[in-house]
Formats: C-alpha cells, sequence, structure tokens
C-alpha cells in the first residue's frame, strides 16, 4: 500500500466548508473598493475644512487640533488622512488651482470668438475664487510652504496665466480684442478678479454671480460713458 501523502500547507489551514443549514457570518468591514472610497471621501473632507479655517483665521492661526475639533475627530485620526499642516495647505491650493485651470482650459477649447471665450473664462476664474479651495489660492497661497512646494505651485500659476495670454492674443488677430501687451492685460484681469476672493463674504447682499458680472462689465467695458449713439435720419 502506498503511503499516503502529506497535505499541502494551503490545504492544511484552509478553513473547512460551513456545515449544510449553517449561515455564513458576512463581513462587518467594506469592500475594499468602498473603503478606498470613504477614505478619498474623509479626506477631502478635511482638506476642505482646513481650507475654510485657512480662509478665515490665516494659515499660521490655525492649528490641526482646532481643524480635527471642528471635524469631530480626534487629532491622530486627522493624521491618518494627512501628514502636517504643510501638506494640508499644498493640497488645498493644488486643488483650487487644478480647478481654475481645469475651467479655463475647457472655455478655450469651446466655439465662439475669443473675446466670448475670455469672459467665460473669467466668469469661472470669479465664481471659483469664492469657493473654498479657490478661495485659498488667493487668500493664503503657496507663501507659507517650503521652497520646493511654492515653486511647484508657482508653475501651475504660470501655466494658467498662459491662458489667459493666449485668448487674448486669438482675440487681438481676430479682431475682438483691441491691442494691447498680453502681458499686462492677463495680469490685470487675474489681479482684478483674485481680490474677489479676498473681500467675497458668503451671506452678503450679493452674490457671487452677481458680483462677477459686474466686476467683469467693468473690466471689459471700462468706465468711461459711451457717447450717445446718434439719431437716424
Amino acid at each position: 500500500m502506498p503511503p499516503r501523502s502529506r497535505p499541502s500547507i494551503a490545504e492544511a489551514v484552509s478553513a473547512p466548508p460551513a456545515p449544510k443549514g449553517r449561515a455564513v457570518v458576512a463581513s462587518p468591514w467594506e469592500p475594499q473598493d468602498e473603503r478606498a472610497r470613504l477614505r478619498a471621501s474623509k479626506r477631502e473632507a478635511v482638506l476642505r475644512v482646513a481650507a475654510q479655517m485657512f480662509n478665515e483665521k490665516g494659515f499660521h492661526a490655525t492649528s490641526l487640533d482646532e481643524v480635527a475639533e471642528r471635524l469631530n475627530i480626534t487629532k491622530p485620526t486627522l493624521y491618518y488622512y494627512v501628514k502636517n499642516k504643510d501638506e494640508i495647505l499644498f493640497e488645498c491650493v493644488n486643488i483650487g488651482l487644478q480647478m481654475l485651470q481645469d475651467a479655463i482650459g475647457k472655455v478655450a477649447l469651446s466655439g465662439g470668438s475669443a473675446i466670448d471665450k475670455l469672459v467665460a473664462g473669467m466668469h469661472q476664474y470669479a465664481r471659483i475664487v469664492t469657493m473654498d479651495f479657490g478661495m485659498c489660492v488667493i487668500r493664503v497661497g503657496e507663501d507659507p510652504l517650503p521652497v520646493e512646494s511654492q515653486r511647484k505651485l508657482r508653475r501651475f500659476k504660470a501655466a494658467l496665466d498662459q491662458e489667459f495670454r493666449e485668448l487674448i492674443r486669438q482675440g487681438m488677430a481676430e479682431g475682438s480684442i483691441a491691442p494691447c501687451d498680453p502681458k499686462i492685460a492677463a495680469f490685470t484681469l487675474a489681479g482684478a478678479l483674485s481680490w474677489i476672493g479676498r473681500w467675497y463674504q458668503p451671506g452678503g447682499p450679493l452674490k457671487a454671480d452677481e458680483i462677477a458680472s459686474q466686476c467683469i462689465g467693468l473690466l471689459i467695458n471700462g468706465l468711461g460713458q459711451r457717447p450717445a449713439p446718434s439719431p437716424t435720419a
């Protein structure tokens, strides 16, 4: 009679099948993809609350203890989602810049004249700087961060500036925008629209869209009184 072969390690440690009629215990843990989704959602909440507090109090005046308290979690739990306060600010500013670049890039690829695209892009820009992450770009920015992080975010800003300049160049080429220095024009437009993020207060007498429309109207049309059209014969 041949000797009986020894069971493999896998066979030795595998659990026996559940007896017929016995209910299989459901795992109390979510599937891996659901856990990943929940973690991403919670991390975004950490970043958004931190952005709100940085906008309200300033970066240096906001502690991670305060962020954790507003989220109803402990500070050690906070560190499960972020490494430190510098990483939080970098991500907040990075998200805000990505929102701006995506919006301007999408407008640039749309139909219509260059001036129409520019005005649409200005509306998107003004809207985003009144939101949590966009406002963090304006009110806090990259200055409190280490030099290398500053460089990364400033490259992002430079690319955004080029999007505006290109629309202005296209407008001059087609005749919808008066001749000007695209660099100075882009700086002027972005600077004026960015300042909305400094003084805008949610819940104020004017909504963000109303403020954007008035500011953009002034930037595009100016303050000068236009002469009345001459009467037709």
